[in-house]
């Protein structure tokens, strides 16, 4: 049976080369984005046979959607890595309501839907694997990034106890917390990003 890993936010940036990474490990890709033909552009340029889903993961229909077409399509997915999110740089009284709440959708909210539904399929098969990825400014905060820092800061308690929940079942909860990485990464920065790599090389010995 074929290792499926699930991308959110694969497209781009930490996302795509995560992909191209469990690509080589020997996974079949799941990328999914938002904009369906960057998903498909990333998942072409992996070569083999993996495939590209539109999502938006601020809508529990989508998420839900988008993981009955993966078991339809690839199989049950096994590993989940989170990357999907987006930034809205603002001093806190200059930044609009719809802003905040399109943050925290898409950044804290979305990995948890995308957590919910992957977990009915790893429960069921005992064991699978989640990489939530953060941001050092969910630790550090920054100025011009509450929100941004918030949503960050708020994945890193949601996966640890989501973690502590899921335990015994045998699904592994990380969350990794990068300094700032530009869109267009390549595989070769990401292995200098040196806790991501360990967590992703071997997803079975760690647990946040």
């Amino acid at each position: 049976m074929d290792k499926v890993c699930a991308v959110f936010g694969g497209s781009r940036g930490i996302g795509r080369a995560v992909a191209q990474l469990m690509a080589r490990k020997g996974y079949r890709l799941a990328v999914i984005a938002r904009n369906l033909e960057g998903a498909k552009a990333a998942a072409g340029d992996l070569g083999g046979d993996h495939l590209a889903f539109s999502c938006d993961v601020a809508k529990e229909h989508d998420v839900q959607n988008t993981f009955e077409e993966m078991e339809k399509h690839l199989g049950r997915v096994n590993f989940l890595v989170n990357a999907a999110g987006i930034n809205r740089d603002s001093l806190l009284v200059r930044t609009k309501t719809e802003d905040m709440v399109s943050q925290l959708h898409t950044n804290l909210l979305g990995s948890m839907l995308t957590c919910k539904a992957a977990m009915r399929t790893m429960i069921q098969q005992q064991g699978g694997s989640i990489v939530n990825v953060g941001s050092i400014v969910g630790l550090k905060g920054n100025s011009g990034q509450s929100v941004y820092s918030a949503s960050k800061g708020g994945l890193v308690g949601f996966s640890r106890a989501l973690a502590k929940e899921v335990a015994r079942k045998k699904i592994r909860v990380n969350v990794v917390a990068p300094e700032l990485i530009p869109r267009t990464v390549s595989i070769r920065e990401m292995e200098k990003a040196d806790r991501i790599n360990v967590t992703l090389r071997s997803p079975e010995q760690h647990g946040t």
